[in-house]
Formats: C-alpha cells, structure tokens, sequence
C-alpha cells in the first residue's frame, strides 16, 4: 500500500494527566478518532499534498492511518516546547521524498522547524548524490541543495508552546497524515 495523500496538522493540549494531555493534542489536530500507526519518514513518489481541512474530511473513525509524527510534552511550567515535521521534495515528482521529525525544549517554533526541515533536506541530498559540506550552516546548505537542481522544495510544520504555569502536561504535535 503506498499512499496517494497527505496533509499536515498539529495540536497542543493540557491536562493533569499526560496521556489525555497527549488526547487533546490530537484532538485539536484533527486525528483523535484514527488509530495512528508511525511510520518512517519516506514521501512516497506522486503523493499529493492535501489541506489539512481537506485531509481530516477523509478519515474516519477508528481508521488506521499511518502518520510522521513529532511529539514533545513536559509538566515543567513555562518550558518551552516544540514539535516538527520537515519535508523536502525532489524535482523529479516520480522519485521519493523526506520527511523528518523534530521534538525539543527550550527552542522556538523558527529553530526547532528549520532543524526539521534541514534533517529532511540532507537526507534527501545524500539519496540525490549531491555534494555538499555538513559543517556550514542551514541556509547555505539550502541554497547549494536548491542550486543542484535536484530538489524542487523544502518546508517545515511546527507547532510549539510554554508548559502551563500550573504545572499541567502541556503536550505538542505535528503531524504528515498519509491517505491511502
């Protein structure tokens, strides 16, 4: 089974317990009601990217949907935490892409994103063959990845927050939903 779709969602929820906080999380992205199976980050060739509005309208309870997911979670009040989904696409619709995961603490959304996003980027530049130095920074990399001509895009999907000041689970998620 390869899927055909995908869409992006994220959540936060916080509750004292932490698996419900993780509950309302899902809840707020959308997929609370599927059986979520996490699968490793491959963007499967010809996969149409979907609204998340569009997406969710596809699932049905107790589905089994297999999805990338980020997920960070803390009782620590005012920790700041992140979760991140990042993707990079190839020019060649037909070949495959990346997604990667990112879960942190203490970075913001912008950080913790573009890490995902530059996890997703090297490893498709790696399966491409392009050449490229590991020490110099995201954005340099970026533009030599680009400047290939091999990968038509990169993003990122992030959701973050502070841990609540009462000490409640506070829990983040970011999701890539694959439709079959």
């Amino acid at each position: 089974m390869i899927p055909s779709k995908m869409f992006f969602t994220k959540g936060v929820g916080v509750h004292k317990d932490k698996l419900a906080s993780f509950e309302a999380a899902l809840r707020m992205a959308g997929i609370e009601k599927c059986n979520l199976v996490y699968v490793s980050s491959i963007f499967p060739p010809n996969c149409k990217k979907l609204s998340a509005e569009k997406g969710k309208k596809m699932l049905s309870p107790g589905q089994v949907t297999f999805c990338v997911m980020a997920r960070t979670e803390t009782s620590e009040p005012n920790r700041l935490v992140s979760a991140a989904i990042g993707l990079a696409l190839p020019k060649d619709t037909g070949g495959h892409g990346y997604l990667s995961e990112h879960h942190s603490y203490g970075e913001t959304a912008k950080v913790c994103g573009e890490y995902a996003e530059d996890l997703a980027a090297t490893m498709l530049a790696t399966t491409l063959g392009i050449k490229f130095d590991a020490e110099i920074a995201w954005n340099k990399r970026e533009d030599a990845y680009k400047a290939s001509g091999k990968i038509l895009t990169t993003s990122h999907f992030v959701k973050s927050a502070e841990g609540n000041k009462d000490g409640l689970w506070t829990t983040v998620i970011s999701a890539a939903v694959f439709i079959p």
